[in-house]
């Protein structure tokens, strides 16, 4: 049984956001909702990821801000590399004219990402707005695309948020078999080189399980975001070096 929900608070732009402790709990009509309005601009958006906040929305909503209890989150040194992945990963490694890039295509890869709904929804959530502000951030240095290219064309990748050493994974797509994949396991590598200990998945997902992401208290959660953005971030550049680590590790069974 679904439980009434509190009323939701509608912020101005610039408006603070409320503390994340407001935000619909389990049980209520939308789980995690925090707030609605505001602003997208690169400022509002970094004070949201700042607090573990995150917009998502569709077509003809306002803007809907959450904070889910509890969080999915991928700890690095716990990502999953099945059998089948390890064999995609040596022989994109070993094939010229396969590459992994980092923002060299930003607007390309959440364009795509636009066009794959996520796990179990029929439509998008990336509108046109969110395209645009998110493109914004990265002009900004604080959003950024894990591409996976094959013989000059993009055929997956992700993009994500990055606050210092904080990093808040977003969307993935994929053009052929696990190029989306691909660029998760790099982004994992990378990360590991870096020092960076866990990726925010924000919602749980039957995928990302499968790869390894769990769910975690949100004060947890919170906790690691805020001495992970104190710290100064990488520099973002992938080196093929980056994946010693990572396939020197036993895979896993499918």
């Amino acid at each position: 049984m679904r439980t009434r929900s509190l009323p939701l608070p509608w912020l101005e732009p610039g408006e603070a956001f409320p503390p994340v402790s407001q935000a619909w709990g389990p049980g209520s009509e939308a789980p995690g909702l925090l707030a609605a309005g505001g602003s997208l601009d690169v400022d509002s958006l970094r004070r949201a990821y700042a607090h573990g906040i995150f917009p998502w929305f569709s077509t003809g909503q306002p803007i809907l801000w959450w904070s889910p209890e509890p969080r999915m989150v991928l700890e690095v040194h716990r990502f999953r590399l099945h059998r089948s992945l390890r064999k995609a990963l040596q022989k994109f490694i070993s094939t010229p004219g396969c590459e992994i890039r980092f923002d060299s295509a930003f607007e390309q890869v959440i364009t795509a990402c636009a066009g794959s709904p996520r796990e179990g929804q029929d439509g998008t959530w990336i509108v046109p707005p969110m395209v645009q502000a998110y493109s914004e951030l990265h002009r900004a240095g604080h959003a950024h695309s894990v591409e996976t290219w094959i013989d000059g064309q993009l055929m997956g990748g992700l993009y994500c948020v990055a606050l210092g050493q904080a990093v808040f994974g977003e969307s993935m797509f994929t053009r052929a078999t696990d190029a989306s994949k691909i660029a998760l396991a790099a982004l994992v590598a990378f990360s590991r080189q870096h020092g960076i200990t866990m990726i925010d998945c924000q919602q749980n997902t039957q995928h990302l399980a499968s790869l390894g992401a769990h769910e975690i208290p949100r004060v947890d959660f919170l906790r690691h975001i805020t001495a992970s953005q104190a710290q100064a971030g990488p520099r973002w550049h992938f080196d093929p070096l980056y994946w010693r680590e990572l396939m020197m590790a036993p895979a896993e069974s499918t």
